[in-house]
């Protein structure tokens, strides 16, 4: 039934729109890092509404949603086929259906915002049930199943003017307003007034907002040591300690900083048998205090971990990543498929690691901090689930996985739109870069380039006063959609009953 029903909406669609929803989905995700092509997006989003408009059901809309999500995915989400690199005798040959199936599968989340919009709604209402369902499918594409908001749409605003919403608002709220911006421009030709109105509204308000608080410093010192070790070579038993000793270098130079800062995985050892190495990190580092990614294991888990290792080389606190990556990380059903040699590609041990608890606050010698391991700065959500309010936000990252295109560039922007969004610096150690300080603004006040090893010594930016964001959450925008799908829903009954 299912093929029955993508063949009919395959021939309402034709192939000239299909080609166009596909061109459009990939035209749309050029606006991400690290291309920022932002003219094309209002194009690119004018053709999707034009495709609702003209579906002869919701099957054919939802077939159009899909095809632009595709071309949306397969471009913006191209890096996905890095990791397939690092050991291509086994695993190049995965790569294209990796990319194929994970933008296949994230387009179904579009596909059925665009029949929803066919469906429950007629004539130029289909638009603002399309901004309505197109943001509740990315509330879904951000929770369901672990969640994976990459390349969402409020990524498009970072160093424009419009990412002072995010204090404000949040990356859903914004991703919203690009929607209600946008999508009417399909009723130019028709509706011009109808057509620009939002926008006009949407730049008047963002116009109106009070400027940016000035950042403040604090007189904190913090050294982020990239390390840069390629991920091929990362963990080879002729390379890792060449690694080590190199960020070990960084750490040992003069003058002394206040806190040093490693990235995930940095050394290649358990933390149930690195106290020698610990004790010889922190004599390196002249006793300084060190935050550094390392693994661990405890009753049988296995844990990709933070810790703090103290004056004395000791570790005094540790944090376990909790938002593991699917299939990277760890496998669904993982203790079984580990029985044929299925396991995560970034798992060293057993059918995967286990998660930590979650969100937690660590105290370092420069204040109060909420860390972050790769994939968990993603997430905003994560973020807002801090029990109480740090002082900083703190991410160590291996990069390497994400080679050296656009997903380096991807994850650094959403990097800072939660520095944005919480009002609060971020200390970013990535293992390959980019590796930076970043201002509550979501400045980067300074910063190690990709690819390049070293050290930056900067100074702490002061939080900035609690944002309404941090404050509120993803509540208020999630709620103003369904209020919007159902306005939009009852006008279309009352316009069918009235013909």
């Amino acid at each position: 039934m299912i093929s029955i029903g993508f063949r009919q909406a395959g021939r309402q669609l034709r192939l000239a729109p299909a080609a166009l929803a596909f061109g459009s989905g990939a035209l749309a995700s050029l606006a991400l890092a690290p291309w920022h092509l932002l003219p094309g997006l209002p194009v690119a989003l004018a053709a999707a509404g034009w495709l609702v408009l003209k579906a002869a059901s919701g099957r054919a809309a939802a077939l159009a949603g899909w095809l632009f999500g595709l071309g949306y995915f397969a471009v913006g989400l191209s890096w996905i086929l890095e990791p397939f690199q690092i050991d291509p005798e086994r695993h190049a040959w995965m790569a294209p259906f990796a990319l194929v199936f994970l933008a296949a599968g994230l387009a179904l989340f579009w596909g059925l915002a665009f029949g929803a919009a066919a469906r429950f709604s007629r004539g130029a209402l289909r638009i603002p049930m399309l901004v309505a369902s197109w943001a509740l499918a990315e509330f879904a594409r951000a929770y369901i199943l672990t969640g994976f908001p990459w390349a969402a749409f409020g990524q498009f605003w970072i160093d424009t003017p419009a990412e002072n919403l995010l204090p404000w608002i949040g990356p859903h709220g914004l991703a919203l307003l690009t929607l209600v911006a946008f999508l009417p421009l399909a009723l130019l030709r028709t509706a011009p007034a109808p057509a620009l109105l939002p926008l006009g509204l949407i730049v008047a308000a963002a116009l109106s907002l009070p400027a940016p608080q000035q950042t403040a410093q604090t007189d904190k010192i913090v050294r982020i040591v990239q390390p840069n070790a390629p991920q091929d070579l990362k963990w080879h038993p002729d390379h890792r300690w060449r690694f080590l000793r190199r960020a070990l270098a960084f750490s040992a130079e003069h003058p002394r900083p206040d806190l040093i800062v490693w990235p995930e995985t940095a050394v290649p050892q358990m933390l149930n048998y690195a106290g020698d190495t610990l004790q010889i990190i922190s004599e390196g580092a002249g006793h300084v205090p060190v935050f550094l990614g390392i693994q661990r294991e405890e009753g049988g888990a296995y844990y990709n971990s933070a810790v703090l290792l103290d004056a004395d080389g000791l570790p005094s606190a540790t944090y376990d990543k909790a938002h593991l990556v699917p299939f990277g990380e760890y496998v669904p059903f993982g203790d079984f498929l580990a029985r044929f040699g299925i396991h995560g590609f970034a798992s060293r041990a057993g059918a995967g690691y286990a998660a930590g608890p979650g969100a937690q606050l660590l105290d370092l010698p420069i204040g109060r901090a909420l860390p972050l391991i790769c994939y968990e700065a993603v997430f905003p959500q994560d973020v807002n689930a801090a029990a109480a309010r740090a002082d900083m936000l703190v991410q160590i990252t291996n990069d390497a996985w994400f080679g050296t295109r656009s997903g380096p560039y991807q994850h650094l922007v959403q990097a800072r739109m939660r520095a944005l969004e919480q009002g609060l610096p971020m200390i970013r150690a990535a293992n390959t870069g980019v590796s930076a300080m970043i201002a509550p603004d979501g400045k980067l006040t300074d910063s190690l380039p990709l690819g390049e090893a070293g050290f930056i010594d900067a100074v702490l930016p002061a939080p900035l006063p609690p944002t309404l964001y941090s404050r509120t959450g993803d509540w208020p925008v999630f709620l103003l959609c369904l209020l919007i799908a159902a306005a939009g829903f009852v006008l279309s009954r009352g316009h069918a009953r009235r013909s």
